[in-house]
């Protein structure tokens, strides 16, 4: 097991390059098993999870060929289901959250898959019932073997309907999209997500030979097809990486400029971080952030206290819950994070106390952050990373502290951000990798 070694304090200055969204790849990778034919994608982000679903896909048969750092060719012509029989497969599937995405393409195309009970983020409940409700509604025939953990889906004729969605989820939304672009007759999607994720699988769908209707709404219409053809994608700049960014300058009082930041697709997040005091300045597509001494939290016009809450899109996205938490440490003023979706997300706060902050956890969704205005700095401490996003924020923290943090389970950042390390230090960070 690795861990970050930061030596805080400094003042950060420079560029900063956006790498491709993971959430966006996670789907977009398990979308090429719906054609033979070749599918080129590129700004893949090179990080654990991304590359474990690789790996994945060329256990499954697909054929890979990397062309560069970030552009890879698929082509699933000769996919092997005896694969998911397989130990390797249990073990590698186990360990992804994101694996539970080729259920759909495989679904479509072959009629039937299995995955065991998949991986990820320790940070509450993650139910998949909008998965499997969705496939059932196509007519697919559904297993849980609750002693294996093992989900398995017979789908040999897949018909068009008419779906209500329990929930807004991403990763349910994408896959039931997947499945019903090769079902007999129309599937109308509602309470469909509409992230850019979304909306970018959608549209590759649609240059692939799909018919799909409502693209960016959460009401999409989509009439099957016999067989799709392959495309050629590019991902979309990680706006989860763009808002990380921002809190970092912020919280550092360093000038960086975010580049290539895809500004039109990240919705509320710039305005987000806005509510906290923090100056912005968009070039172009880049974002420039000055060095800030001082920010200042807005209040509402009433004068009552901030709440910065999640919402499924075009709301804020849960993602950056953590973010605007740490950023919030160092403004002057109060705010309450409501972090909805997940009861464990906000679990890594007692970490942030022990280093200096002043924070409030009224209940597992909400903690009410004081922020100290630079009045003191924060303190180095040893703590560990409990998911990807936490995993950010306690960088940050301990990017901003005074003194030596230890920053174990490092891998789960490795999974959402790629050589994090080595792009901060590039700028003035001092973080190195200790085993």
């Amino acid at each position: 097991m690795s861990a970050f070694q930061v030596i805080g304090g400094k003042s950060l200055r420079g560029e900063l390059s956006v790498q491709g969204a993971k959430n966006e790849a996670l789907q977009i990778l398990c979308a090429i098993l719906l054609t033979p034919e070749p599918v080129l994608v590129h700004n893949i982000p090179q990080i654990r999870d991304v590359l474990k679903l690789i790996e994945i896909l060329q256990d499954l048969g697909v054929r890979v060929d990397k062309i560069n750092s970030h552009s890879y060719r698929f082509e699933a012509r000769n996919i092997n289901l005896e694969y998911l029989e397989t130990p390797a497969y249990i073990q590698k599937a186990s360990a992804l959250r994101g694996s539970i995405m080729i259920l759909g393409p495989l679904l479509a195309r072959f009629g039937k898959s299995k995955i065991p009970k998949p991986g990820g983020d320790k940070i509450g409940r993650r139910r998949l019932d909008t998965h499997f409700l969705g496939f059932q509604e196509l007519g697919a025939k559904f297993n849980y073997n609750p002693k294996t953990e093992f989900y398995e889906i017979d789908a040999s004729n897949l018909q068009g309907k008419y779906i209500l969605l329990d929930e807004a989820s991403v990763t349910g939304t994408a896959n039931i999209i997947m499945a019903a672009v090769l079902a007999k007759g129309t599937t109308t999607i509602y309470h469909a997500a509409c992230e850019p994720y979304i909306q970018q699988l959608c549209r590759m769908l649609c240059r692939m030979g799909a018919k799909i209707y409502g693209i960016g709404s959460n009401l999409l219409t989509i009439e099957g097809v016999e067989s799709l053809q392959g495309t050629e994608h590019t991902i979309l700049p990680d706006m989860i990486e763009v808002g990380s960014f921002i809190g970092l300058a912020a919280t550092t009082a360093s000038e960086i400029t975010i580049k290539n930041c895809g500004i039109e697709h990240l919705g509320c997040i710039p305005r987000v971080f806005e509510k906290l005091g923090i100056q912005m300045q968009l070039r172009g597509d880049d974002i420039f952030i000055p060095a800030q001494k001082h920010y200042q939290i807005n209040t509402f016009i009433d004068g009552s206290i901030l709440k910065i809450d999640d919402a499924p899109w075009p709301g804020f996205t849960p993602d950056l819950l953590s973010i605007v938490l740490v950023t919030a440490i160092q403004a002057e003023g109060t705010v309450l994070i409501h972090q909805k979706m997940f009861e464990s997300r906000l679990f890594f706060v007692d970490k942030l106390i022990d280093m200096g902050a002043q924070i409030i956890l009224n209940d597992p969704h909400r903690a009410t952050v004081i922020g100290i205005n630079r009045k003191y700095p924060l303190r180095g401490i040893r703590m560990s990373s409990p998911d990807i996003r936490a995993g950010v924020a306690l960088l940050i923290a301990a990017l901003s502290a005074e003194g030596v943090s230890l920053i174990e389970n490092s891998e789960q950042i490795d999974r959402g951000y790629e050589n994090i390390d080595g792009r901060l230090n590039a700028i003035g960070a001092e973080i190195r990798r200790v085993f």
